[in-house]
């Protein structure tokens, strides 16, 4: 995946937190999790989704993964495609606007127009408007601040702790994933989300995320930049996609529970199997069509 080096990247939608200090604000939103809880966590539940304050984990313990890194002057930093090219967090500013820029245009999709959603970065804990969360959460969205939240440190561990081969584009593809969940807020089916198993709505709620992320990547070579008119990222081969799929199948819920119970239950479920998760990815992929992501029907 490659962003075009002359691309001036907007960074008002990606708010910089990380070594930011944890102020304490209830909320009683919906968080939505598209990445993986943390290690201890996951052994004791494979839980996704969840308000973080129901994790049971102590936010001002700090005792989530890694951060990645101390916070930057991310104006200063991510000012063109070729800071995205070879910084991190600039990266994530990219996909974030490329994202956006294409949700923004598809404003049907969600049945009204669409409202930006800023990404905010973090380092081991923060308060959210759905309440504390740590790191063990994982990426997630929350519903009641129409925001993104990641620990960059998250990347680290989908790879050392989940498997996953890692790569711009499967980071990527978690980010697109969010934002997934941001149109399901925005059209009302994020209320569907509830339960456990197979067949629950937090299981096709999640695939349906996934299949969102993979419409948006079938139009992010082609979806213009707002300042320029011309495409943020200009290449996205196969090898990206398959990291992207491969990143979808090491969270499935059947590959975690594998690995750190030993065995399936596929009546805890809230995200769905590795499988199903790179085939909802990858029918949005080939489609590029929204209304082929109907998980519910």
């Amino acid at each position: 995946m490659r962003f075009d080096d002359d691309a001036a990247l907007d960074t008002s939608e990606v708010q910089d937190n990380r070594g930011g200090a944890l102020g304490g604000i209830p909320g009683g939103g919906k968080t939505v999790g598209g990445g993986v809880v943390g290690l201890l966590v996951l052994i004791a539940s494979v839980v996704f989704g969840m308000d973080p304050g129901m994790l049971g984990s102590d936010p001002a313990t700090g005792t989530g993964a890694s951060s990645g890194g101390d916070a930057g002057d991310l104006a200063a930093d991510c000012r063109t495609g070729a800071d995205a090219n070879t910084k991190d967090d600039c990266r994530i500013v990219a996909v974030v606007d490329s994202v956006q820029a294409f949700w923004k245009q598809t404003e049907s999709a969600a049945g009204k127009s669409y409202t930006q959603a800023p990404t905010l970065l973090f380092t081991d804990s923060v308060s959210t408007g759905c309440g504390d969360a740590t790191s063990e959460v994982g990426p997630f969205y929350c519903s009641a601040d129409d925001k993104v939240y990641l620990d960059l440190g998250f990347f680290d561990e989908l790879t050392s702790k989940f498997g996953a081969r890692g790569g711009p584009f499967a980071e990527a593809y978690v980010v697109a994933h969010e934002y997934g969940h941001h149109i399901q807020d925005l059209s009302g089916t994020i209320s569907r989300g509830s339960g456990q198993g197979q067949d629950s709505g937090s299981v096709k709620l999640e695939l349906q995320a996934d299949c969102f992320a993979g419409v948006w990547a079938h139009h992010a070579t082609t979806t213009p930049d707002p300042k320029s008119g011309k495409p943020l990222i200009t290449e996205l081969t196969e090898a990206d996609i398959n990291l992207g799929l491969d990143a979808a199948a090491a969270v499935g819920d059947d590959r975690i529970q594998e690995k750190y119970q030993g065995k399936v239950t596929p009546d805890s479920w809230t995200h769905g199997s590795a499988a199903q998760r790179q085939k909802w990815f990858t029918v949005g992929y080939r489609s590029g069509e929204v209304a082929d992501c109907n998980t519910f029907a």
